[in-house]
């Protein structure tokens, strides 16, 4: 049974992770999120990297299971697409009015998208404007209806006074859209939105906020980084490189099982003191969270260089996150205070469920954003 009675104005945030898929149930009431069930299943779901039908299947089985299990009492779903699957870039355009948007960025597009636009799907947003510019774009409507892979407001960036306008564009490949829509037909769930991963976390970890922050979410194969600013998420990037990875650096060098490496990564995280050799298993785990590291150092210089603001602080979220002393071991690293997300901020819930809500709330951070789209 459902935390609360169902209502109209539920809806359903489903993140399909490459070994998991997590749902989470939220409903308006009064104006504001309230928790009605959430739920979750350690599955092989890599849908971007395998379409065959074995896959599919075991993505609709999987997920029939989790929304049995958790009761969920809606079937109006919003669902995420990873990182790693979507091209983003901020490009610089003249003023010009809405109208003639749509052409001139999709002829901009071309020379930052690595594939024919024909097989995209196109979705923009303007960064720098004060007022809402009602302009998207003819691609999108034509091959999605409503999804928008930018989320559903349109920030508001910088002076009215500007000559050009910066304007964040996304593109997602459109079989990939088409999968997920087969899916969640199969499934028995109505798709009413798209989006990236990237704007569900920045809602839910960061909401509107005028300094910049870093979001790193380390899931079980991907660490995705991601600059958020003013609520939009300008800048993403993605390592194939998670806690998956950690855990096997560890079996591999103690000639261990991957349960028991597991167990050690958990136990004996990283060493705070950077001065000290590390030694045993922190210092496997530096090791291997070294692309990790390098990745977010060359995000910060990426964003540094655009002449932008500075980033105010990172936050943590993905199963990994609570790896001992991570956060103490970054803030150090990088000279910038870092926490983990807690995505339940924003929502109420029974105060009885707060233990286990923080222990899994980095887990399910994408999932809680999508749900929280509409509200």
């Amino acid at each position: 049974m459902g935390l609360f009675s169902s209502s109209k104005d539920s809806y359903l945030g489903v993140d399909i992770g490459t070994a998991s898929i997590k749902v989470v149930e939220l409903k308006r009431e009064s104006g504001k999120p309230f928790l009605v069930t959430y739920g979750y299943i350690d599955i092989s779901s890599d849908i971007i990297r395998s379409n065959t039908p074995e896959t599919r299947q075991r993505i609709i089985t999987g997920l029939k299971k989790v929304l049995k299990s958790a009761d969920v009492t809606t079937d109006r779903a919003i669902a995420a697409l990873p990182t790693f699957s979507v091209f983003n870039s901020i490009i610089t355009l003249p003023k010009m009015p809405a109208k003639d948007l749509n052409s001139a960025i999709k002829w901009e597009a071309k020379k930052y998208v690595p594939l024919p636009l024909e097989e995209m799907i196109l979705d923009f947003k303007v960064l720098n404007e004060k007022e809402e510019i009602e302009a998207t774009s003819s691609q999108e409507q034509e091959s999605k209806g409503k999804f928008h892979l930018l989320g559903n407001k349109t920030a508001k960036f910088g002076s009215e006074q500007s000559r050009t306008n910066r304007v964040l564009v996304t593109a997602a490949p459109k079989n990939l859209v088409s999968r997920y829509i087969e899916i969640f037909k199969q499934t028995g769930l109505k798709l009413i939105s798209l989006e990236t991963e990237a704007f569900a976390l920045a809602r839910s970890m960061v909401g509107y906020n005028e300094a910049p922050s870093m979001i790193v979410d380390i899931g079980s194969i991907t660490t995705d980084t991601c600059v958020i600013e003013k609520g939009v998420a300008i800048l993403n990037r993605s390592v194939d490189i998670g806690g998956l990875s950690i855990t096997q650096a560890i079996a591999n060098s103690l000639n261990i099982s991957v349960e028991r490496a597991e167990q050690f990564k958990r136990d004996f995280g990283v060493s705070i003191n950077q001065d000290v050799n590390q030694k045993g298993i922190p210092k496997l785990i530096i090791s291997a969270l070294t692309p990790v590291i390098n990745e977010i150092k060359y995000v910060f210089d990426l964003y540094h260089n655009q002449g932008t603001m500075e980033i105010e602080k990172i936050i943590l979220s993905g199963g990994s996150a609570f790896l001992p002393n991570l956060t103490d071991y970054f803030s150090n690293f990088f000279n910038k205070p870092t926490i983990i997300g807690n995505p339940w901020d924003k929502i109420i819930y029974p105060l009885e469920l707060k233990p286990v809500l923080d222990e899994i709330g980095s887990r399910l951070a994408v999932a809680i954003g999508l749900a929280m789209r509409d509200i």
